[in-house]
Parts: C-alpha cells; structure tokens; sequence
C-alpha cells in the first residue's frame, strides 16, 4: 500500500520524533537542577568541592584534575573560585578566617538545597572563638576528632605491609646529645604545660627552642635538630579530647625522638598511636619521677630505651594534608547523612 507524498513525510517526522524523545529521556538525568555530572564509562557522580578560603592564605593550584592527578581520586573536582558557588556539592569553610572577619559566610547568595557547608578546624575549642554567629549552617565537621564528618587528624599511624625484624638500635638514630627538647612558641604562665616545664627543668636539662625563646628553628633543620635528642616534649597548649598535634607526629615521630606527651588522656593517644611508642605525663605521680624516668631510660637502661621504637618493625608515621583528606572523601559524599545540621558548634563535632 502506498502512502501519498504529504503522509509519508508526517509519519517520517513522526518516527523523528519518537527517536528524539527517546534520546531525550535519556540525557534529562544529567540537565537537572543541580547539575550532576557522571563519569561515562562508569556511571559514578563526580563531585565538586569548593574551598571557600584557603586556611591562612596557604593556598594551592588545583588546575587539571587535581584530586587524581596527585592522590589518585577520580570524580572529583576540587575547586576555590568563589564564583562557582551555585556548582558545589560541598563547600569548606576555614573557622579562623570566619571568627576574625577576615572572610564571611556567603549567607546573602542562594544555596543550592542539596549543596552541604562544611566546618573544619584544627584548634581546640578553647582556640575556636564565638561560634554562635555559625550555628544553624554547618552540615558537616571537619577537624582531629575521631568523630568527626570528615576525619582530618595531624597524623597517621599507618601498618607495614609486613613486619620488619630489624634490631630496634637501626630505628634509633645516631649522635644523641639532648636528654630533653621542646619546640613551643608560648610559655604563657597560665598554660599548665608551661607549668610541668618549669618542674621538669629543675631535675632534667632540656633544650629549647622556638619564637617563646627567641631561638627559631628553620623548619628544615627541625628534624634533624630533634633526632639528637633522646625525648621530645610533646606538650599540648590544651587538653581536649583527641587534640593531638604536630608535636608527636612530626616533630618526636618522624625525627626519631621518643614522644613525652601531655594532652588529652593516655586512652585517647592509645586510640591513634601504639601504647609503647610514646610516654605520657599522667603515668607518673609527680614530675620529679617523670624526669628521674627520663635519665634512667637515657643513661641506664638502654634496652627499655629501646623498646619505644618496637613500634617502628610494623608502622610508618604519614602525615596527609587535609586538602588529600579532602579529596579522599568524594567517593562517601553521596552516603553521608543529607539532613544533618550543627545547631550547637560549640559541642562540635
């Protein structure tokens, strides 16, 4: 049967546009409202991260695909041009800048409804300043605590993928001179381990360096400089829970000094670093015998001495910038509790 010229186009054009409408059911999944971006090949989102400052202005190039390119995280674009605020899934937000005005809450822009605002810090609380003016706006923490949205810690102990056998005199290293070290830029007299400092001084000679001293350090020399001493005082400017700074990961860690550590209690140190590796202040009823300790394992008993680096045969130490944290957390994005708001950043996280 023949169809006459004029039907023939119309049902051409028909089937034209069931074709299109077919291809157009398609595509709609990726022109909606929050523009979802998916990887061809496997389907997943990509998601996009805004820093909304770099903390303390350090900030770096995130041209290219920055999270693969240098930590190996695909679908995930990291981004710091303000601009593109409306494109975000996540925005950080740096608590310093926030609380001396330096940079503000974009507060007055429309926010995307599925776009989530996150919190990160690395001070204790007591450092953290009047968080009030930010509560009610934050849907995620991101800071040391083990608790935390997005955990951000100042170090890792990280397992070898096999036990070593090495005598634990290889992991000392050589031309120990100081007994004692501390790198502290405050001895403010109402910090209590400037308290313990001054007790231990009068049984213990320790070296000290730092801007409280008028005795810099360059960063470079540091470890260096540390891994002549025997311990590194590892003391926190608060205690709060699982506050645990540079202080042991780098500077007593990595240099290769044994950690005497004052913060948060033994139990929490414990949660995140091997229970021989380190010394805690709170072991001991005075600091009169934590010094005599101190000259006891330096000069007498150097195979209890020894025995704080046992940890070293099945462990490295890695410190991760929270910018590689960051990156690390795009594939749990779209698991992570959608409704969730801090109402009180004062009981943060």
């Amino acid at each position: 049967m023949r169809f006459p010229s004029h039907r023939r186009i119309l049902l051409i054009i028909l089937v034209c546009l069931i074709l299109f409408g077919y291809q157009l059911v398609q595509w709609l999944p990726l022109l909606n409202s929050d523009q979802t971006i998916t990887n061809d090949e496997t389907g997943t989102k990509t998601h996009k991260i805004l820093v909304w400052h770099w903390p303390f202005g350090n900030s770096f190039n995130l041209d290219g695909d920055y999270c693969k390119d240098k930590f190996g995280v695909p679908n995930c674009i990291m981004m710091d041009n303000q601009s593109r605020l409306s494109e975000a899934d996540i925005v950080i937000f740096h608590n310093r800048e926030l609380i001396h005005g330096q940079q503000r809450l974009p507060v007055n822009l429309k926010r995307p409804e599925k776009q989530r605002w996150v919190w990160m810090t690395m001070e204790s609380p007591e450092n953290n300043g009047d968080l009030k003016p930010f509560n009610g706006y934050f849907n995620w923490t991101m800071t040391y605590h083990q608790d935390a949205d997005i955990y951000s810690p100042y170090g890792f102990m990280v397992p070898k993928e096999s036990e070593t056998y090495e005598p634990l005199e290889s992991f000392i290293p050589k031309d120990k001179f100081y007994l004692a070290c501390w790198v502290v830029s405050s001895v403010s007299p109402h910090l209590e381990r400037t308290t313990i400092y001054k007790k231990l001084k009068t049984v213990i000679p320790i070296k000290v360096f730092g801007r409280a001293v008028f005795k810099s350090l360059h960063d470079q020399a540091l470890l260096h400089t540390m891994s002549r001493c025997y311990f590194y005082l590892a003391f926190e400017n608060s205690v709060s829970r699982d506050y645990i700074t540079e202080k042991l990961w780098r500077n007593a860690y990595m240099s290769g000094a044994v950690p005497v550590v004052f913060g948060p209690y033994r139990e929490e140190y414990e949660a995140v670093a091997q229970t021989d590796s380190f010394i805690h202040v709170n072991d001991f009823d005075t600091v009169e015998e934590l010094g005599k300790f101190l000259m006891t394992l330096a000069y007498e008993d150097r195979e209890r001495y020894a025995s704080y680096f046992n940890w070293r045969r099945k462990y490295t130490v890695e410190i991760k910038h929270w910018v590689e944290l960051a990156c690390k957390f795009c594939p749990k994005i779209s698991s992570m509790p959608p409704h969730k708001v801090y109402e009180d950043l004062d009981a943060w996280p």
